[in-house]
């Protein structure tokens, strides 16, 4: 099975779903609403003139958001329907932004431009089936001294839900709606795959990058999840047996110089 193929059937899609969605708000945003939560924009900082390159980026609303901030973005998505859109809202916007349509690991093939930063968050990495690759890229693309971001879901909710932790070969398949509120009962094959913690990290520190911190936190910007409750300016939490779960983490990792 050609399972990058069927992901991005799934996203082209999705897209279309989540255009229309009360989820990404999507008229709020053209009005001026960023799409970045608190966590990426302390950990990122000062983006300002900064070359960005911003890995699975969908339809482009966070890329936009990191151009408004004065950095220079070019966004990557397997999705062909995601780069379109995201292509004409840079346009409407009159924000000087370049998308690709490819999927990563032929990205990273292909790709000879180096950036100040590299940026990747929320729901990405189970899209992708081994990580050594992806640290490859990720590493090839940064210029000496630049910096990688990855803000990503906690795979301990995962393991509360049924889902694998530890890595695996073949990929979960699964029929299901996409999770914006519109979904219409709309089902998608997918395949995805567990990632845990410790291959992330060590993908990276074997691709020759530098983790200058890891950070955990028990609360997520996004109502996504079943079971989840909202604790006013904080976001929404999960607790199990009276404890908070680990929802988010954010890895910040430096190339050497």
């Amino acid at each position: 099975m050609d399972y990058i193929e069927i992901n991005k059937q799934a996203w082209d899609k999705r897209t279309k779903i989540h255009l229309a969605s009360s989820f990404y708000d999507l008229q709020a945003f053209i009005d001026g609403k960023t799409s970045l939560n608190p966590i990426e924009l302390a950990q990122m900082g000062d983006v300002n003139h900064k070359s960005l390159l911003h890995l699975q980026c969908h339809f482009g609303q966070d890329s936009l958001s990191w151009a408004r901030l004065g950095a220079k973005v070019t966004g990557v998505d397997l999705s062909s329907e995601s780069i379109a859109t995201a292509q004409q809202l840079a346009n409407q916007l009159q924000l000087d932004t370049n998308f690709i349509n490819s999927d990563i690991y032929q990205f990273g093939l292909s790709n000879t431009q180096q950036y100040d930063r590299v940026f990747t968050s929320y729901g990405v990495l189970a899209w992708l089936p081994e990580l050594t690759s992806w640290a490859r890229t990720i590493v090839n693309a940064l210029t000496p001294g630049g910096e990688f971001h990855l803000v990503e879901f906690h795979p301990f909710n995962d393991v509360l839900y049924g889902y694998g932790y530890f890595s695996q070969t073949q990929p979960d398949i699964e029929n299901e709606v996409t999770y914006t509120e519109n979904h219409n009962n709309q089902i998608e094959t997918v395949a995805t795959w567990p990632h845990p913690i410790s291959e992330v990290i060590n993908a990276l520190i074997q691709a020759g990058l530098t983790i200058a911190s890891f950070n955990e936190h028990p609360y997520s910007p996004y109502d996504c999840f079943e079971g989840l409750e909202y604790v006013q300016d904080k976001g929404y939490r999960l607790q199990h047996k009276g404890q908070n779960i680990p929802l988010i983490y954010a890895i910040k990792a430096i190339k050497p110089l």
